[in-house]
């Protein structure tokens, strides 16, 4: 006799299809180990980017395969995943689905006989514990502590437990006490199927802050290459006529061109020149206006020379960065990111 398939696994099976083969992203999560409390909590702080849909490992498989998909791409995505859950986003892709539920991920205290996913560094310091039997507990379950300063302290970084070996309830509660909670849990995305392609979790893990600053760095290279190359556009315009402008004012003042632009540069230098040589003449040759501004320049020249040798050790790096940035050429793209 052919066993009656219930109807509601027949319902579900066709729900699980329908999620698996619609559009927008289908990811497959592990849940195992979330409390039902931080369970509830996360599906409220997700509500409105993804649905989840729960659902036993046989069900997924027989909607895995009535929508076509090869068994063993699934088989590949549970293995090691305890308690797998479909998410359904059509507001959200692959990578996003991916960040926003790494934002579910926390650690909690490790239970007996649970395996270490790292290895498990206590690292040395004061703790906020005030002497007492704490400190034969720590010792009892192998992290050396002793009394500094009235506080009990971990003399040296240790290394309590290697990565895959079992953790005892006593050390990870102790564990829990220095703050240290190695089992993480939450929404552990596995892989995600968008567009009919099935990517696995770790390809969707980016590194965002790094891409970011690669792409300043290409960004201010390629601003500084277009100005070299006398490349116009919206961006290079404003300071290729700005360079333009400082290079011909140069030409003019070196070609002895008056205009309004030049004529105060000339008047600069006829003053400087004046000072230089009414500084090679006897005081009783000067008037009084020529010597007061004499005294000024001495003045002026001596709080420089002061400030120069104070700030002598500064100086030289100050000397370097002028260099770099006369070689960078354009090279400040960059703070616009900032």
């Amino acid at each position: 006799m052919i066993p009656k398939i219930a109807t509601w696994k027949e319902g579900r099976v066709n729900e699980l299809v329908e999620i698996i083969s619609g559009n927008g992203v289908v990811g497959i999560v592990d849940i195992g180990g979330v409390p039902a409390k931080n369970m509830l909590d996360m599906r409220s702080s997700l509500r409105d980017v993804l649905t989840m849909t729960m659902a036993k490992k046989t069900l997924i498989r027989l909607a895995w395969l009535q929508t076509g998909r090869v068994a063993e791409e699934l088989e590949v995505i549970f293995e090691g995943a305890t308690q797998p859950c479909l998410v359904h986003s059509d507001k959200l892709n692959s990578y996003e689905l991916f960040n926003e539920l790494k934002k579910t991920r926390q650690g909690r205290a490790a239970k007996e006989g649970e395996l270490a996913p790292i290895d498990i560094v206590v690292p040395a310091g004061p703790t906020e514990f005030a002497p007492g039997p704490l400190v034969g507990e720590f010792n009892a379950v192998g992290i050396p502590a002793k009394i500094e300063r009235g506080k009990i302290a971990i003399p040296k970084d240790t290394t309590v437990v290697n990565a895959g070996e079992p953790m005892s309830a006593d050390l990870g509660m102790m564990l829990a006490k220095l703050g240290i909670n190695p089992i993480e849990i939450g929404l552990m995305l596995i892989g995600v199927i968008e567009d009919g392609l099935l990517m696995p979790a770790d390809d969707l893990d980016l590194d965002l802050d790094g891409f970011r600053d690669d792409v300043v760095i290409a960004t201010s290279r390629a601003f500084n290459l277009a100005c070299n190359a006398r490349w116009f556009s919206n961006e290079t315009t404003p300071i290729l006529l700005s360079k333009a402008s400082s290079e011909a004012l140069a030409v003019a003042v070196e070609a002895g061109i008056v205009n309004d632009k030049t004529a105060e540069y000339f008047v600069m230098r006829a003053n400087a020149r004046m000072l230089a040589l009414a500084s090679q003449l006897d005081s009783s040759a000067l008037d009084e206006e020529l010597t007061a501004a004499l005294g000024a320049a001495s003045s002026a020249a001596t709080v420089s020379s002061e400030t120069v040798g104070s700030d002598a050790g500064a100086s030289a790096p100050a000397e370097v960065e002028e260099e770099e940035e006369e070689d960078a050429g354009f090279g400040g793209l960059g703070d616009l990111f900032g």
